[in-house]
């Protein structure tokens, strides 16, 4: 609460949890807080030093859903303050209905890059809706949207092999390629082990999009995937089922628009976060995941959240795994009754690239860095015209 955008940033350094309120210049937009949107990176090319964060859908803390498109960049960086600045967008055409627990990726193809979104769950339809189940939720129609954020337009496509909604599955994107597996379905009640290969290719016309059902696929919620390599990801946590957690790893390898995905040697898991029942985190970036468990399952300090790093390392490092102990609680400063429990593991949380807090993050004396009192608060400007 005391943070005045509800985003803060990030990291660890020497086994030390450090989280910062993020600010934001005075033309941005309001940045509600939102739980569990889809997030993406968005870069020109790969190789990029500059890159865009892609934040839609998501639920507020009254447990409204949203549909909307923030687009947030850093544009200033001292040691002690970073600012972003949050540009809504206005898409057109087949626009992505409010939802959550969906993913967004950016693919690339003939030299022009397109976002694809899939997936989630929204609540049932107004006209559908009974007294009893008002605030019911509904997995989304499995519908692929291709976004094109430059001209602000949206085009949706039915796939004959997408038959089944999914919400907190995977996706990796490659180059032209999308590979979603895992997810759960409310229709079904299942965790579906299936693995679909989604295509995309830009020509000068109208794209084309085509999906493959693959085998090898793996049946898991809510998982955790963060890159070691240009080619290879690993695979954290998960669900599954409600009341199972999920603690074997996986690596993925993508090469030559192929995917192989083999278990690897989990680490040895704390006693802690084997006896809990639901754990949360996010990639943190270059192979680091952040994970997070309820303190009710210490029950040490009920209302605090333990936190363990695990760092995963490459190939070229004999893919060894590693799991520091524990190394910092934070008391939540959120009353339980004022919000709806988490589903899975679901939080809105961000990674900087793991650089958010470089070398110069020292405790040196800067007036660059001095606050002004004027940019306290979270401002925005209503017209050209206000001087509130």
């Amino acid at each position: 609460r005391s943070c005045p955008t509800g985003v803060f940033l990030l990291d660890i350094k020497q086994n030390e949890l450090k989280m910062k309120p993020a600010f934001f210049s005075k033309d941005s937009c309001y940045l509600p807080p939102l739980r569990y949107p889809a997030l993406c990176m968005l870069r020109e090319d790969a190789r990029a030093d500059e890159y865009q964060y892609i934040i839609h859908g998501g639920k507020t803390p009254n447990n409204d859903l949203s549909d909307k498109v923030y687009f947030m960049s850093l544009v200033n960086k001292t040691s002690k303050k970073m600012t972003f600045q949050c540009i809504e967008k206005d898409l057109g055409g087949d626009v992505p209905e409010a939802r959550y627990g969906h993913t967004i990726n950016v693919v690339h193809s003939r030299g022009k890059s397109m976002s694809v979104l899939f997936g989630g769950r929204s609540y049932t339809p107004l006209a559908q809706r009974t007294t009893e189940k008002w605030n019911s939720v509904v997995d989304c129609l499995p519908s692929v949207f291709l976004i094109d954020f430059e001209f602000g337009c949206c085009t949706s496509y039915v796939l004959p092999e997408l038959q089944d909604g999914l919400s907190f599955h995977v996706s990796i994107a490659r180059d032209d390629t999308i590979y979603i597996l895992g997810g759960h379905s409310l229709q079904n009640n299942t965790r579906s082990p299936n693995l679909y290969k989604l295509k995309i290719d830009l020509p000068l016309g109208s794209p084309a999009v085509t999906c493959t059902i693959l085998p090898g696929g793996i049946s898991v919620s809510s998982a955790i995937v963060t890159q070691i390599s240009d080619t290879e990801f690993v695979l954290v946590g998960g669900y599954h089922s409600d009341n199972q957690k999920r603690l074997a790893c996986n690596t993925v390898v993508l090469e030559d628009s192929k995917i192989e995905i083999v278990e690897s040697v989990s680490p040895e898991w704390t006693p802690d976060i084997k006896h809990c029942r639901t754990w949360f985190g996010c990639d943190m970036g270059k192979g680091s995941v952040l994970l997070g468990i309820p303190g009710a399952n210490k029950q040490i300090i009920p209302d605090a959240n333990y936190f363990y790093i695990l760092r995963c390392k490459g190939a070229e490092e004999d893919k060894e795994e590693e799991l520091i102990t524990q190394i910092c609680s934070q008391t939540s400063s959120e009353d339980p009754g004022d919000s709806t429990p988490f589903e899975d593991s679901e939080e809105f949380c961000f990674s900087a690239e793991a650089n958010t807090f470089d070398a110069d993050d020292a405790d040196t004396y800067n007036e660059d860095d001095e606050e002004d009192e004027s940019e306290t608060g979270y401002w925005i400007t209503c017209c050209a015209s206000c001087s509130i």
